[in-house]
Protein backbone atom coordinates (compact mmCIF):
# COMPACT_ATOMS: atom_id res chain seq x y z
CA UNK A 1 0.00 0.00 0.00
CA UNK A 2 1.61 3.02 -1.44
CA UNK A 3 1.01 5.85 0.81
CA UNK A 4 1.39 9.69 -0.85
CA UNK A 5 4.53 11.98 0.10
CA UNK A 6 3.80 15.43 1.19
CA UNK A 7 5.90 17.85 -0.76
CA UNK A 8 8.06 19.89 1.98
CA UNK A 9 6.95 23.43 1.98
CA UNK A 10 9.52 26.08 2.30
CA UNK A 11 9.14 28.14 5.10
CA UNK A 12 7.48 31.64 4.35
CA UNK A 13 10.24 34.46 4.53
CA UNK A 14 9.88 37.14 7.07
CA UNK A 15 9.98 40.53 5.76
CA UNK A 16 12.56 42.75 6.16
CA UNK A 17 13.51 46.55 5.95
CA UNK A 18 11.05 49.13 6.55
CA UNK A 19 8.11 46.80 6.15
CA UNK A 20 9.20 44.77 8.79
CA UNK A 21 10.36 46.80 11.34
CA UNK A 22 7.88 50.09 10.94
CA UNK A 23 5.93 50.37 14.57
CA UNK A 24 2.47 50.56 13.41
CA UNK A 25 1.41 53.41 15.63
CA UNK A 26 0.17 56.95 14.84
CA UNK A 27 -0.49 60.00 17.06
CA UNK A 28 -4.32 60.43 18.53
CA UNK A 29 -5.67 63.00 20.39
CA UNK A 30 -5.58 62.33 23.99
CA UNK A 31 -8.79 62.87 26.84
CA UNK A 32 -7.98 66.14 28.78
CA UNK A 33 -10.49 68.25 30.70
CA UNK A 34 -9.49 71.27 31.94
CA UNK A 35 -7.12 71.44 34.81
CA UNK A 36 -9.18 73.55 36.44
CA UNK A 37 -12.12 71.90 37.20
CA UNK A 38 -9.41 69.04 38.66
CA UNK A 39 -8.49 72.12 40.91
CA UNK A 40 -11.51 72.35 42.05
CA UNK A 41 -11.99 68.72 42.96
CA UNK A 42 -8.82 68.88 44.64
CA UNK A 43 -10.41 71.78 46.50
CA UNK A 44 -13.73 70.07 47.52
CA UNK A 45 -11.81 66.98 48.34
CA UNK A 46 -9.68 69.39 51.09
CA UNK A 47 -12.69 70.91 52.42
CA UNK A 48 -14.35 67.25 53.20
CA UNK A 49 -11.46 65.96 54.83
CA UNK A 50 -11.55 69.16 56.76
CA UNK A 51 -15.57 68.38 57.28
CA UNK A 52 -14.63 64.47 58.12
CA UNK A 53 -11.67 65.32 60.45
CA UNK A 54 -10.96 62.23 63.09
CA UNK A 55 -12.97 59.71 60.85
CA UNK A 56 -11.96 56.60 58.79
CA UNK A 57 -13.90 57.85 55.71
CA UNK A 58 -11.47 61.06 55.86
CA UNK A 59 -9.05 58.63 53.94
CA UNK A 60 -11.82 59.00 50.53
CA UNK A 61 -11.03 62.61 49.85
CA UNK A 62 -7.74 62.77 50.36
CA UNK A 63 -7.02 59.60 48.20
CA UNK A 64 -8.89 61.46 45.28
CA UNK A 65 -7.20 64.53 45.83
CA UNK A 66 -3.83 62.82 45.62
CA UNK A 67 -4.81 60.85 42.58
CA UNK A 68 -6.67 64.04 41.35
CA UNK A 69 -3.67 66.48 41.98
CA UNK A 70 -1.33 63.69 40.38
CA UNK A 71 -3.65 63.72 37.21
CA UNK A 72 -2.67 67.34 36.49
CA UNK A 73 -0.55 68.33 34.12
CA UNK A 74 0.95 71.42 32.21
CA UNK A 75 1.80 71.91 28.60
CA UNK A 76 3.61 74.67 27.29
CA UNK A 77 3.73 76.06 24.15
CA UNK A 78 5.68 74.09 21.61
CA UNK A 79 5.43 71.05 23.81
CA UNK A 80 3.49 67.84 23.25
CA UNK A 81 2.68 65.59 26.35
CA UNK A 82 2.91 61.87 25.47
CA UNK A 83 0.43 60.02 27.63
CA UNK A 84 0.82 56.40 28.44
CA UNK A 85 -1.09 53.91 30.81
CA UNK A 86 0.25 50.86 31.98
CA UNK A 87 2.17 50.64 29.21
CA UNK A 88 -0.27 51.59 26.44
CA UNK A 89 -0.08 54.64 24.24
CA UNK A 90 -3.64 56.23 24.67
CA UNK A 91 -3.40 59.66 22.85
CA UNK A 92 -0.90 62.78 22.69
CA UNK A 93 -1.87 66.09 24.29
CA UNK A 94 -0.83 68.95 22.21
CA UNK A 95 -2.96 72.18 23.61
CA UNK A 96 -0.87 74.33 26.07
CA UNK A 97 -2.45 74.69 29.50
CA UNK A 98 -3.27 73.12 32.47
CA UNK A 99 -5.22 69.77 31.89
CA UNK A 100 -6.91 66.98 34.01
CA UNK A 101 -6.12 64.05 32.38
CA UNK A 102 -6.31 60.17 32.89
CA UNK A 103 -5.52 59.12 36.69
CA UNK A 104 -2.18 56.62 37.04
CA UNK A 105 -0.92 57.21 33.55
CA UNK A 106 3.04 58.78 32.94
CA UNK A 107 3.55 61.50 30.78
CA UNK A 108 6.27 62.15 28.63
CA UNK A 109 7.09 65.41 26.85
CA UNK A 110 7.54 65.75 23.42
CA UNK A 111 8.82 69.12 21.65
CA UNK A 112 6.92 69.97 18.27
CA UNK A 113 9.10 73.43 17.37
CA UNK A 114 11.42 73.85 14.37
CA UNK A 115 14.97 72.59 15.17
CA UNK A 116 18.26 72.67 12.86
CA UNK A 117 21.27 71.19 12.87
CA UNK A 118 24.49 71.41 11.09
CA UNK A 119 25.79 67.83 10.11
CA UNK A 120 29.62 66.91 10.55
CA UNK A 121 32.26 67.71 7.30
CA UNK A 122 31.71 64.82 5.75
CA UNK A 123 34.27 63.27 3.14
CA UNK A 124 32.82 61.42 0.17
CA UNK A 125 33.31 60.88 -3.50
CA UNK A 126 31.47 62.34 -5.83
CA UNK A 127 30.35 61.12 -9.01
CA UNK A 128 33.77 61.32 -10.96
CA UNK A 129 35.35 59.91 -7.89
CA UNK A 130 36.98 63.00 -6.84
CA UNK A 131 37.12 63.77 -2.57
CA UNK A 132 34.80 66.63 -2.00
CA UNK A 133 33.98 67.92 1.51
CA UNK A 134 29.99 68.43 2.50
CA UNK A 135 28.04 69.48 4.95
CA UNK A 136 24.36 70.54 5.32
CA UNK A 137 22.28 72.39 7.54
CA UNK A 138 18.70 70.45 8.77
CA UNK A 139 15.77 72.32 9.81
CA UNK A 140 13.05 69.56 11.23
CA UNK A 141 10.35 69.43 13.42
CA UNK A 142 8.43 66.28 15.00
CA UNK A 143 5.03 66.08 13.71
CA UNK A 144 3.54 62.20 14.92
CA UNK A 145 4.45 62.25 18.64
CA UNK A 146 3.49 58.36 18.88
CA UNK A 147 5.97 57.47 16.22
CA UNK A 148 9.12 59.49 17.41
CA UNK A 149 8.66 58.04 21.37
CA UNK A 150 7.61 54.32 19.93
CA UNK A 151 8.96 53.38 16.40
CA UNK A 152 12.50 54.80 16.83
CA UNK A 153 14.40 54.19 20.27
CA UNK A 154 16.24 57.68 20.19
CA UNK A 155 13.99 59.69 17.64
CA UNK A 156 17.36 62.89 17.80
CA UNK A 157 19.95 60.18 17.22
CA UNK A 158 18.11 58.92 14.36
CA UNK A 159 17.42 61.81 12.56
CA UNK A 160 21.29 63.17 12.48
CA UNK A 161 22.80 59.64 11.35
CA UNK A 162 19.64 59.44 8.40
CA UNK A 163 20.63 63.19 7.52
CA UNK A 164 24.41 61.95 7.10
CA UNK A 165 23.66 58.93 5.46
CA UNK A 166 21.32 60.45 2.79
CA UNK A 167 24.05 63.53 2.31
CA UNK A 168 26.58 61.29 1.89
CA UNK A 169 23.97 59.16 -0.90
CA UNK A 170 23.12 62.29 -2.72
CA UNK A 171 26.87 63.91 -2.81
CA UNK A 172 27.96 60.33 -5.16
CA UNK A 173 24.95 60.53 -7.41
CA UNK A 174 26.50 63.89 -8.39
CA UNK A 175 29.89 65.63 -9.86
CA UNK A 176 31.85 68.40 -8.42
CA UNK A 177 31.43 70.74 -10.99
CA UNK A 178 30.66 70.16 -14.39
CA UNK A 179 32.97 71.98 -16.67
CA UNK A 180 30.34 71.53 -19.90
CA UNK A 181 27.77 73.35 -17.99
CA UNK A 182 25.22 70.64 -19.52
CA UNK A 183 24.51 68.58 -16.31
CA UNK A 184 24.02 68.94 -12.65
CA UNK A 185 26.69 69.37 -10.15
CA UNK A 186 27.33 69.78 -6.59
CA UNK A 187 28.56 73.35 -7.25
CA UNK A 188 26.67 74.49 -10.00
CA UNK A 189 23.18 73.26 -9.01
CA UNK A 190 23.05 73.48 -5.14
CA UNK A 191 18.82 74.27 -5.34
CA UNK A 192 18.49 71.12 -6.90
CA UNK A 193 20.65 68.99 -4.86
CA UNK A 194 19.24 70.75 -1.98
CA UNK A 195 16.16 69.81 -3.18
CA UNK A 196 16.86 66.02 -3.80
CA UNK A 197 18.56 66.02 -0.80
CA UNK A 198 15.16 67.10 1.46
CA UNK A 199 13.11 64.91 -0.59
CA UNK A 200 15.40 61.61 0.32
CA UNK A 201 15.70 62.33 4.12
CA UNK A 202 12.25 63.07 4.58
CA UNK A 203 11.78 59.28 3.25
CA UNK A 204 14.42 58.19 5.45
CA UNK A 205 13.45 59.83 8.62
CA UNK A 206 9.13 59.58 7.98
CA UNK A 207 9.02 56.30 10.28
CA UNK A 208 10.07 58.57 13.00
CA UNK A 209 7.15 60.67 12.89
CA UNK A 210 9.84 63.34 11.76
CA UNK A 211 9.41 65.91 8.54
CA UNK A 212 11.84 67.92 6.81
CA UNK A 213 11.13 71.69 6.75
CA UNK A 214 13.87 72.37 4.49
CA UNK A 215 17.84 71.69 3.95
CA UNK A 216 20.30 73.72 3.18
CA UNK A 217 24.54 72.87 2.15
CA UNK A 218 26.81 74.78 4.00
CA UNK A 219 30.17 73.64 3.56
CA UNK A 220 31.39 72.31 -0.26
CA UNK A 221 34.74 71.95 -1.11
CA UNK A 222 37.55 69.92 -2.35
CA UNK A 223 39.52 67.38 -0.03
CA UNK A 224 42.52 68.93 1.11
CA UNK A 225 44.95 66.44 -0.67
CA UNK A 226 43.02 67.10 -4.08
CA UNK A 227 42.01 71.18 -3.83
CA UNK A 228 45.32 72.36 -5.22
CA UNK A 229 45.82 70.23 -8.30
CA UNK A 230 41.80 70.90 -8.87
CA UNK A 231 42.05 74.46 -8.59
CA UNK A 232 44.66 74.91 -11.07
CA UNK A 233 42.13 72.56 -13.71
CA UNK A 234 39.42 75.19 -12.40
CA UNK A 235 41.76 78.02 -13.33
CA UNK A 236 42.69 76.78 -16.81
CA UNK A 237 39.47 75.95 -17.53
CA UNK A 238 38.32 79.59 -16.76
CA UNK A 239 40.99 80.84 -19.16
CA UNK A 240 40.38 78.51 -21.78
CA UNK A 241 36.83 79.61 -21.39
CA UNK A 242 37.79 83.61 -21.70
CA UNK A 243 40.25 83.06 -24.16
CA UNK A 244 36.90 81.46 -26.23
CA UNK A 245 34.93 84.41 -25.75
CA UNK A 246 37.97 86.35 -26.99
CA UNK A 247 38.65 84.52 -30.04
CA UNK A 248 34.92 84.85 -30.81
CA UNK A 249 34.81 88.60 -30.58
CA UNK A 250 37.40 89.17 -32.14
CA UNK A 251 36.37 86.80 -35.52
CA UNK A 252 33.59 89.16 -34.98
CA UNK A 253 34.89 92.03 -34.87
CA UNK A 254 37.66 91.23 -38.33
CA UNK A 255 34.36 90.18 -40.07
CA UNK A 256 32.61 93.32 -39.57
CA UNK A 257 35.64 95.20 -40.32
CA UNK A 258 36.24 93.77 -43.81
CA UNK A 259 32.54 94.09 -44.87
CA UNK A 260 33.25 97.53 -43.78
CA UNK A 261 35.46 98.30 -45.98
CA UNK A 262 34.20 96.27 -48.70
CA UNK A 263 30.78 98.22 -48.77
CA UNK A 264 32.61 101.77 -48.55
CA UNK A 265 35.16 101.01 -51.00
CA UNK A 266 37.84 102.74 -49.06
CA UNK A 267 40.60 100.14 -49.92
CA UNK A 268 40.94 97.29 -52.22
CA UNK A 269 42.60 94.66 -51.16
CA UNK A 270 44.16 91.37 -52.45
CA UNK A 271 43.41 88.07 -51.02
CA UNK A 272 47.47 88.03 -49.24
CA UNK A 273 46.56 91.82 -48.29
CA UNK A 274 43.33 90.64 -46.61
CA UNK A 275 44.73 87.36 -44.55
CA UNK A 276 47.68 89.67 -43.56
CA UNK A 277 45.57 92.30 -42.32
CA UNK A 278 43.27 89.83 -40.08
CA UNK A 279 46.53 88.46 -38.50
CA UNK A 280 46.99 92.09 -37.50
CA UNK A 281 43.78 92.64 -36.17
CA UNK A 282 43.52 89.16 -34.35
CA UNK A 283 46.97 89.40 -32.90
CA UNK A 284 45.92 92.89 -31.25
CA UNK A 285 43.00 91.95 -30.09
CA UNK A 286 43.75 88.41 -28.65
CA UNK A 287 46.90 89.16 -27.20
CA UNK A 288 47.44 89.78 -23.35
CA UNK A 289 49.89 92.84 -23.93
CA UNK A 290 48.92 96.10 -25.39
CA UNK A 291 50.15 96.25 -29.18
CA UNK A 292 53.05 98.42 -30.52
CA UNK A 293 51.80 99.83 -33.67
CA UNK A 294 53.82 100.09 -36.30
CA UNK A 295 53.62 103.15 -39.19
CA UNK A 296 54.26 101.97 -42.56
CA UNK A 297 55.43 104.97 -44.69
CA UNK A 298 56.11 103.47 -47.70
CA UNK A 299 53.28 101.80 -50.12
CA UNK A 300 51.00 99.03 -48.83
CA UNK A 301 52.74 96.75 -50.37
CA UNK A 302 55.76 97.61 -49.24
Amino acid sequence: MSQSVKPNREPEATPVGHSGVRVEIHERRALAISGWLGVLVVAACGVGAYFLANKVVILVPIVVATVTWASLTIVQPGQTKVVRFFGRYVGTVRRSGLWWILPLSDRRSVSIRVRNFETNHLKVNDADGNPVEIAAIVVWQVADTSRALYAVDDYLNFVRVQAESALRHVATTHPYDNAADDGLSLRGSTDIVAGELATEMAERVSIAGVEIVEVRISHLAYASEIAQAMLRRQQANAVVAARSRIVDGAVGMVEMALERLAESDIVQLDEERKAAMVSNLMVVLCSDQPASPVVNTGTLYS
